[in-house]
């Protein structure tokens, strides 16, 4: 029996996951995480107060302290039955990395004890040596430094029945470089921080810190654990590359939104708990469009700490599924044919004073404050637009990025037609001219043109991949599989850039006698008129705004290979440079590792495309082609008239036309695939594989295995099919 068949006759067999919730959520969050109340009972008052500046302040750890500090983590999670340590990373593979020790030891003569030191706790040195870099170093300069980031709390990772303390670290490299996602962002953060300060205090001299915050959303899929194994392509890939639409798919639009199967419940309630006890805020659940499809939703956090819980969830969701025989998939796209996910980063900023900077407030002053940071952000998103489009450019998002459910690989932003009316107003009647005399611009009141349900009248327009919805933009064009670091860096840093400039044009106006609040009225005209041409308020699915878009001038640049371009221009190079971001050699070294995942994961999919052709796919094909031929045989012997096996002859000859071009298309696919791994350019290679190898190969190969996936016996077929894995429970 096959893989397939066995995972169906099992498919009942599945006892239920015993899943016993906490009488309330706050009685086991934060359980797991070396909180600063958990601090202030573990550590000497030195000990917190000098952690409690590097979290608040980001003030330097003296070593002494540290082994303080060290000594009451170790106290903490010995308490809790935990016997090793690691610093948990997020190197440039995508996934998260850790290397354990243990608190034991032997003292010179033998003694046996426990010990955790400052030392232990700031820094660990683990082989760098495989972890991508780039060429920034070669393999046999192995050498590279974790740094504990104290702004991230520990915490302890629960696996099966042990207990590891988890150090949230960045890693670079023995000579500096970052060779993480977590270092950039943490400088971006600190970029955008003091360039919104700088801002800020032209309305509130107050405002010393201005953190950004996030909220992501993630999407995922669910299946059987054993449709899962019996299908070679998901287990390599993390997505189907072959199998036919069901005939029935998500077109009843019944699942979004609707009750939540029972098994898949049960397993949301486990990742739910799991993630509670490591200070994951998730408040919401629910079905997605797509069969088998859905959604889970934190509370806003400060975007490192947002960035950590999401990478962690990840990785919670993917152990507990296997305790409910169950596979979470994470791929952009992995089922042809319906919805694909993503995960999208809504995205703020908020003063120390209380103020959050993307809301409008109830008094001119505060209204002038909202209008510049949100001109400020469409600003940015205008004149980096490529940046940023190189910010979620990867090989499973171009499965997605333009499909029916996701926004274009065009960067555009929605705002709404009550601020479109607002910023019109200000460029209509904000006039060259004008002087401290006239003030009605000065003294514009958002709430008269958006009521103050301002959530409820800027409209979810889910075709945009950067729209403003109330109090904050939504980048929804991120991939599900992405790390948030990656666009977060990109975000804050064209966002500092943009208000270090807008900084200057205002000053300069104000040095030539100009009064501060005209000044930021006519810098907001300015930036308005400069970035209106991104403003799109209609459907980005539609043909029509393609060639709109090409009028206006808006790149639409649908492949990663050349997307990743942006990232190594001149103009980039300057934008992380002066912001201390990336080095010239980080931003190129960055470059070459994207091209490289991307050429690897095409040349994965080829593979296994070639090898499930030649495996799963021709076998039963000609199986029943040899069925078809003797039943026609036996049909002519017996005397019948041809009018008699016609359609057997019909569905015959189909058959050995597509038997025929999947085994023709796979051995010029594979004559491709040798000429494109002979190329040494990197982005040469990269272009090849897509525009040789995937763009010519992968969806006609496709087209004619899935025409035999209707044609051949159903007791033949291999693969688990759509409607098995998409709505079997």
């Amino acid at each position: 029996m096959s893989l397939r068949f066995t995972a169906l006759s099992n498919l009942t067999a599945h006892s239920e996951v015993s899943v016993p919730g906490p009488a309330k959520i706050t009685g086991i969050f934060n359980s797991n995480v070396f909180t600063l109340k958990v601090a202030r009972e573990y550590l000497s008052d030195e000990a917190y107060k000098s952690l409690l500046g590097s979290i608040k302040a980001g003030q330097k750890i003296d070593r002494a302290v540290a082994n303080q500090i060290a000594n009451g983590i170790r106290a903490w999670a010995e308490s809790k039955g935990v016997t090793h340590f690691t610093h948990w990373f997020q190197p440039l593979t995508g996934t998260t990395a850790e290397k354990h020790d243990s608190f034991f030891t032997l003292k010179g003569d033998g003694t046996p004890i426990e010990t955790f030191d400052g030392d232990a706790l700031i820094q660990q040195e683990p082989d760098a040596s495989s972890f991508p870099s780039g060429g920034l170093r070669v393999t046999f300069e192995a050498r590279g430094y974790t740094a504990w980031d104290p702004s991230s709390p520990a915490f302890i990772m629960e696996i099966s029945h042990g207990k590891t303390l988890c150090i949230p670290t960045i890693f670079v490299s023995y000579t500096g470089e970052s060779l993480d996602y977590k270092a950039p962002l943490l400088k971006a953060l600190e970029a955008v921080n003091k360039a919104a300060v700088e801002v800020c205090n032209y309305f509130d001299k107050n405002v010393t810190r201005v953190t950004p915050t996030l909220g992501w959303e993630q999407e995922y899929f669910l299946v059987d654990e054993a449709m899962f194994n019996a299908r070679p392509d998901l287990v390599m890939c993390g997505r189907t590359v072959f199998g036919h639409t069901s005939a029935k798919n998500q077109q009843l639009e019944d699942h979004y939104f609707g009750s939540i199967p029972e098994r898949f419940y049960n397993y949301m309630r486990d990742f739910e708990q799991e993630s509670y006890k490591l200070g994951i805020p998730l408040r919401t659940r629910h079905n997605e469009v797509a069969p088998a499809q859905f959604e889970c939703a934190p509370i806003f956090e400060e975007v490192n700490l947002a960035v950590d819980h999401n990478t962690l969830l990840m990785d919670i969701m993917a152990r507990v599924a296997s305790r409910h025989k169950l596979r979470v998939l994470l791929h952009e796209k992995p089922f042809a044919g319906i919805n694909g996910s993503g995960k999208h980063n809504n995205w703020s900023m908020a003063t120390d004073t209380g103020v959050n900077l993307l809301a409008p407030g109830k008094t001119p002053k505060t209204n002038l404050m909202f209008l510049t940071f949100f001109v400020n952000t469409i600003k940015a998103v205008h004149d980096y637009a490529d940046v940023l489009r190189a910010a979620i450019a990867s090989a499973p998002n171009d499965h997605r990025l333009g499909a029916n459910e996701a926004p274009p690989a065009i960067i555009s932003v929605f705002i709404g037609q009550y601020l479109s009316k607002v910023l019109n107003d200000v460029k209509e009647r904000v006039s060259k001219k004008m002087d401290e005399t006239d003030e009605s611009m000065l003294k514009i009141d958002i709430h008269k043109s958006i009521p103050e349900l301002l959530m409820d009248n800027t409209d979810r327009n889910r075709t945009s991949p950067f729209a403003f919805t109330g109090n904050k933009f939504e980048f929804r064009a991120v991939g599900s599989s992405a790390n948030c670091a990656n666009p977060m860096t990109i975000l804050n840093t064209i966002m500092a850039e943009t208000l270090k400039q807008f900084k200057k044009d205002v000053d300069s106006l104000i040095e030539k006698g100009e009064k501060k609040e005209i000044a930021i009225m006519h810098v907001i005209r300015e930036y308005i008129v400069a970035s209106e041409r991104i403003l799109f308020e209609g459907d980005g699915y539609s043909a029509d705004w393609e060639k709109e878009a090409e009028k206006r001038g808006l790149a639409n640049v649908k492949t990663t290979p050349l997307a990743l371009d942006a990232m190594v221009t001149e103009k980039a190079k300057k934008l992380f440079e002066s912001n201390k971001i990336y080095s010239h050699s980080e931003l190129e070294a960055r470059h070459e590792i994207e091209l490289e995942k991307y050429i690897k994961k095409v040349q994965i999919e080829s593979r296994i495309m070639g090898e499930l052709a030649t495996s799963h796919i021709l076998p039963p094909a000609i199986r029943y082609q040899n069925t078809l031929a003797n039943n026609i045989k036996g049909l002519k012997e017996a005397g019948v008239k041809e009018t008699g096996y016609s359609n057997q002859k019909q569905i015959l000859e189909k058959i050995s036309e597509h038997i025929n071009k999947v085994s023709d298309l796979v051995e010029k696919m594979i004559e491709a695939r040798k000429i494109c791994n002979e190329m040494t350019n990197t982005r040469t290679k990269a272009i090849a594989y897509q525009s040789q190898v995937k763009d010519v190969f992968f969806d006609e190969i496709r087209y004619h295995a899935d025409k035999l996936e209707l044609l051949v016996d159903d007791k033949e077929w291999y693969l688990p099919k759509y409607r098995e894995m998409l709505f079997l429970r």
